[in-house]
């Protein structure tokens, strides 16, 4: 599955660990996501943090565009 198919109300897990549910049906670099962590808020999270996607009870592995590669790896360079 890709990110841009990930719509609003669908289970997620990001990159740390966490879980998160899908809050909008946009596309782009960053998403709107309720996050299950030290503390449940709504926030944005980076596309390329979302590594599956919960289908019919099932996680399956998302697809990155280049874009979202590329973006992932110039902030791994900027911030170390």
């Amino acid at each position: 599955m890709k990110t841009s198919e990930i719509k609003k109300g669908m289970r997620i897990l990001l990159s740390n660990g966490w879980y998160a549910t899908m809050k909008d049906n946009l596309r782009g670099s960053t998403r709107l996501a309720e996050v299950e962590g030290f503390y449940t808020e709504t926030g944005s999270v980076y596309s390329h943090d979302i590594v599956a996607v919960e289908v019919n009870g099932q996680f399956q592995k998302v697809e990155h565009t280049e874009k979202e590669n590329k973006l992932k790896k110039q902030l791994e360079e900027f911030f170390g």
